[in-house]
């Protein structure tokens, strides 16, 4: 059944505030400008069982005012994008809509379609504009809610998200303005924008024949990958290790017919640089800090595989980060072999980022943390999201393929002997 919802507002909010004159120009990083022009999406779920006050207004009204407050501290945030190079902190504000959804909160998040979930936030993903935020409140039948929100990947990655999100939040229920995230704009110093003519980024965004479908991995599960990828005198695989292996191998299983014997198959993780440099940045450092690692496994064994992806991670360390920072080979990612072969296809490549560990669920606005936090469906071919459980250590993994080869994927009886949906 497909979600029925009606917008039924739509107005700006602006800063509480004005940005002071000196930090009207804020200038996008090297790792801005090559990041994929989408918006990162999430979506917010709070049950309101027990609280008898609840009111649509006053909770929109809350939601308003702290948000007018947050983008103070996030100010460039209420600004206009200008082409892929700075934003004009302006304070022209951020679109806040409302809407009502037609049917229960609870049969939303008890069987979760991703690609329903895009209903519930206010921007098409791949539709990108020079407005770099959004939000969309959903209010249900039943009384639950829904906050939706959009933030342009051109300006900022997953942890810096979660980082404004729990800081709107922190401001809702009055929490002291000391102990909120202090957000650090210091991308541009850290790492300076470049020219970089020749490279898209919109390369890899698909608008048609994707589907996204979500698979729970319950703990125990992920402990018996664990223990089935690990090897001899070396470190008991990840969490997000061990899956990554188990579903890129039942990927490769199900479509290596299609693709053909010759066909070379690729890992690409998305890496979290913070904790890679020297001294390492806070996690509320705000921008694009990640870079991507490739890795092309041998087509053997599940433990090879993590281990290959590892020895991979293990290169971008602080000698990696003061390479991108200060040497001229900054585009040469773009120039490598490897990368070539992905962009004119004969490269079979699998996305993978994960979420895990992220703080998805501390988000309480004043009634409570989320009783579910999802994600709509995005618009890449082979694309791989981890995020936690709320409860049990279990891990839902977010898999968009295309139609025929998920067709195939999700019918792997290996996989669906390891599955525990919704």
């Amino acid at each position: 059944m497909k979600l029925e919802v009606k917008v039924i507002s739509k107005e700006i909010i602006k800063p509480s505030s004005p940005t002071p004159h000196h930090l009207r120009h804020y200038q996008l990083s090297f790792l801005d400008q090559v990041s994929p022009m989408v918006y990162n999406p999430v979506v917010l779920f709070y049950s309101f069982h027990g609280i008898a006050d609840f009111n649509r207004t006053s909770v929109s009204e809350k939601l308003k005012k702290s948000l007018s407050h947050v983008l103070t501290r996030f100010y460039p945030l209420a600004g206009r994008l200008n082409t892929n190079s700075f934003i004009d902190c302006n304070d022209k504000g951020v679109p806040y809509l409302e809407a009502k959804v037609m049917g229960k909160l609870v049969d939303v998040i008890q069987n979760p379609v991703p690609g329903d979930l895009n209903h519930l936030v206010p921007f098409v993903l791949d539709d990108i504009t020079n407005i770099t935020f959004g939000v969309q409140l959903n209010v249900f039948d039943c009384g639950g809610i829904a906050i939706g929100a959009c933030l342009s990947h051109q300006i900022a990655d997953g942890l810096s998200f979660f980082t404004f999100l729990n800081c709107w939040a922190g401001i809702a229920r009055g929490e002291a303005e000391a102990v909120l995230p202090n957000p650090q704009f210091v991308s541009a110093k850290l790492f300076p924008p470049k020219n970089i003519s020749g490279f898209d980024p919109r390369s890899g965004i698909m608008k048609e024949n994707i589907v996204c479908k979500m698979f729970v991995f319950d703990a125990s599960t992920v402990e018996n990958l664990r223990a089935r990828y690990a090897l001899e005198n070396e470190k008991r695989p990840t969490r997000v290790e061990a899956l990554s292996a188990f579903i890129w191998s039942r990927y490769v299983a199900v479509t290596r017919e299609q693709y053909g014997p010759h066909r070379t198959y690729a890992m690409i993780h998305a890496v979290n640089l913070r904790p890679k440099m020297q001294p390492p940045l806070p996690p509320d450092s705000f921008g694009n800090y990640y870079r991507i690692t490739m890795t092309i496994p041998s087509l053997s064994t599940g433990e090879e595989c993590v281990k290959q992806v590892r020895d991979e991670i293990k290169k971008i360390d602080n000698d990696y980060v003061t390479k991108l920072q200060e040497g001229n080979e900054h585009l040469d990612f773009l120039k490598d072999s490897s990368y070539r072969v992905l962009v004119k296809g004969e490269l079979v490549s699998f996305n993978i980022t994960s979420l895990c560990r992220f703080p998805l669920y501390d988000a309480d606005f004043g009634w409570g943390k989320p009783t579910w936090v999802g994600s709509p469906a995005l618009t890449f071919k082979n694309l791989l999201v981890f995020i936690d459980t709320k409860n049990g250590g279990g891990i839902e993994a977010y898999v968009s393929l295309n139609v025929e080869d998920m067709s195939k994927f999700q019918a792997d009886e290996e996989l669906l002997a390891c599955i525990n949906n919704k």
